[in-house]
């Protein structure tokens, strides 16, 4: 494994175009969601072995299992399109197997199976150390050198990232703030996140760690719900949630981004703005490339074109005009922190 690089950011930049895009190359390996999947569990404070290690990897991820079980799967699961031999209905679907490895090969329960004889078998070390081998464990069965992990709602990850790989390349992808906001009002996963930061916030707390019985009871039963095992699909589907949510946390992220972005050493960050990829593939293809450590390839740059959406762009000029002009303004700090930025 040559280098290592993490893009993040708010999602539904066209950051899964993305990842397919280097998927494509043949000298970059592309882990899709892989943070999304494995989460904080499978960086576990101190040193652990190889089968603890392996668990935190295996181990369903409850929150997704939860929005499958409940009839609202997300556009991003693979797994669940083309079915292997795990469900949630039965023993849940491994954490790499629902997005991570079925980006990578076609045989996905093939691979989890694999990496299920070598990895318990690794010795006592930190999380970061057991992260590196499987990547260069990956990096050797698919004849890659580059490894880039690209989750979304990913701004999150990126201090304990820095810290956890700290040579590592961290790539900063963002999409205008009104389109970007109406693509997270119709996607699940964003409409449940925004609930979630709901019932936090009703209740006053930082975490759903210190959620009690008591804050549950007080919710209302439109939100309540979405805390168990199973929940209405409609709950998410149906809610009325104002599209201003969506600019809320379209700039509080993209603010979190580049604040972030700024503590890092020149060499170790760059941008990738969704437009700029639209208008001149070839070019921003070829800078991230460069900053990857990978040629940027004439045959690559020229397929990858194909694998971009231009049909989303300008989405929310269609809004009428007084919510897009709502829109806009709660899009405004993220906009400023972006010019900044540049």
């Amino acid at each position: 494994m040559r280098s290592l690089t993490f893009v993040f950011g708010t999602g539904r930049s066209g950051s899964t175009a993305l990842s397919r895009i280097l998927n494509s190359h043949p000298d970059v390996l592309s882990l899709n969601e892989y943070m999304a999947s494995v989460g904080d569990a499978s960086f576990p404070a101190g040193e652990v072995d190889g089968e603890e290690f392996w668990q935190a990897l295996h181990r369903p991820a409850p929150h997704f299992e939860r929005m499958i079980r409940s009839g609202v799967p997300l556009p991003e699961f693979l797994h669940t399109r083309v079915p292997g031999r795990y469900a949630s209905e039965t023993k849940g679907i491994p954490a790499l197997s629902l997005m991570v490895l079925p980006h990578l090969t076609d045989d996905p329960d093939g691979l989890l199976d694999d990496l299920g004889a070598a990895v318990p078998r690794w010795p006592v070390r930190t999380a970061a150390e057991h992260h590196r081998a499987l990547f260069g464990l990956l990096c050797a069965r698919f004849g890659r050198t580059a490894v880039v992990e690209r989750s979304g709602y990913s701004t999150g990850w990126a201090p304990g990232l820095r810290d956890a790989f700290p040579d590592a390349g961290f790539v900063h992808m963002f999409r205008d703030g009104p389109d970007c906001a109406l693509s997270m009002s119709r996607h699940p996963g964003y409409r449940a996140i925004s609930l979630l930061r709901e019932i936090k916030a009703r209740s006053g707390v930082d975490s759903f760690a210190d959620l009690t019985p008591e804050h549950v009871r007080a919710l209302p039963p439109d939100l309540a719900p979405l805390l168990g095992e199973r929940f209405d699909p409609a709950l998410v589907r149906d809610r009325r949630i104002p599209l201003r949510t969506f600019g809320v946390l379209w700039s509080e992220l993209v603010v979190e981004g580049t604040e972030f972005l700024a503590g890092l050493p020149a060499g170790r960050r760059t941008t990738l703005a969704h437009e700029n990829l639209l208008d001149d593939p070839a070019g921003e293809l070829t800078r991230l490339a460069d900053f990857i450590g990978v040629d940027p390839r004439p045959e690559w740059l020229r397929t990858s074109s194909a694998l971009l959406d231009h049909s989303r762009r300008g989405s929310a000029r269609g809004l009428p005009a007084a919510e897009l002009a709502e829109l806009r303004a709660e899009c405004a700090r993220g906009d400023h922190a972006l010019r900044a930025w540049r």
